[in-house]
């Protein structure tokens, strides 16, 4: 699974903003037609993605679609148009169910072989941005083999959930626990919520140490101040990069000698803190900054 440490959301009525995107070095770009988009530029957003993603150059970004949620009555033509367009994936937003996810994926299933794509190809990411999703998250994780990651929507559950919003986030943090609880135990990728203050570089850096501290893979960002910030923040440092190499070298030649747990560094190690060092070394794969090889 491909690094996803940045998700950049693009309003695709203004085409000034998708090109930009271009040149940012994302790793995913996000078209966005639902939030991002005012009701009444909807049809013009929908021209404006199926032309970026027909003629303009993402270089290696993931190239995605956020539509309008299955129940606002748009996301039927939102899926059309995105899909004439061949994107890489599909955003879903305000998720109830695991219906709303095997409904799209009818849709990607149909569409493969019209693009020409091989089956199972169009990946999906949902966002998890309702009470009741939060009741349903284990049947919407295993809604389909299309499924990705899943993204923590703090606005929408906030209003939903009639809390006060603060910097500090405590009063969703069962909610963002509870997510990468369950991307964890299905295979998905969690990407954490998006900072609003963009302004604010120093306080994107934080939240972004946060959530990766608390197991988040990525974070979701709308301005190119967030960009280094947050790709920084989940990029495993040189330091931890080195500590992860030597242990799995040390922990080589123990398996060689039929040692399991073993000390080192002064700590004991065992099958857990392999794992660990092995996650580094994967996520550092995955950023590019370590060779496959490697």
């Amino acid at each position: 699974m491909r690094a996803r440490r940045a998700l950049l959301y693009v309003p695709a009525d203004d085409w000034r903003k998708l090109q930009k995107a271009t040149t940012l070095g994302v790793d995913c770009v996000c078209l966005d037609l639902e939030d991002g988009v005012a009701q009444n530029r909807k049809e013009e957003a929908r021209r404006n993605m199926v032309q970026a993603l027909q003629t303009l150059d993402f270089g290696k970004a993931e190239r995605l679609v956020r539509i309008n949620g299955v129940e606002s009555g748009l996301a039927e033509d939102d899926l059309e148009a995105a899909l004439s367009g061949s994107p890489d994936g599909i955003v879903v937003p305000k998720v109830r169910s695991a219906e709303d996810l095997r409904w799209v994926a009818a849709h990607l299933e149909v569409a493969e072989p019209r693009l020409a794509r091989p089956a199972g190809s169009l990946i999906m990411m949902v966002i998890i941005e309702r009470a009741q999703a939060f009741l349903n998250l284990a049947e919407i994780c295993q809604a389909t083999p299309r499924l990705e990651a899943l993204i923590f929507g703090a606005e929408d559950l906030a209003a939903e959930l009639g809390v006060k919003r603060t910097r500090e986030g405590w009063e969703l943090f069962h909610a963002r626990s509870t997510l990468v609880l369950h991307a964890a135990a299905f295979g998905l990728q969690a990407i954490d919520w998006v900072t609003v203050d963009f302004q604010d570089v120093e306080w994107v850096r934080q939240e972004a140490e946060r959530g990766a501290t608390l197991g988040f893979s990525g974070k979701q960002i709308i301005h190119p101040n967030q960009v280094a910030p947050v790709q920084a923040a989940f990029t495993p440092s040189p330091e931890e990069i080195a500590w992860a190499r030597e242990l799995m070298a040390a922990f080589a030649s123990y398996q060689a000698q039929g040692r399991g747990a073993f000390a080192w560094q002064g700590q004991m190690v065992d099958r857990p803190v392999i794992r660990r060092a092995e996650g580094i070394l994967a996520r550092a794969r995955a950023a590019g900054v370590l060779a496959e090889a490697d």
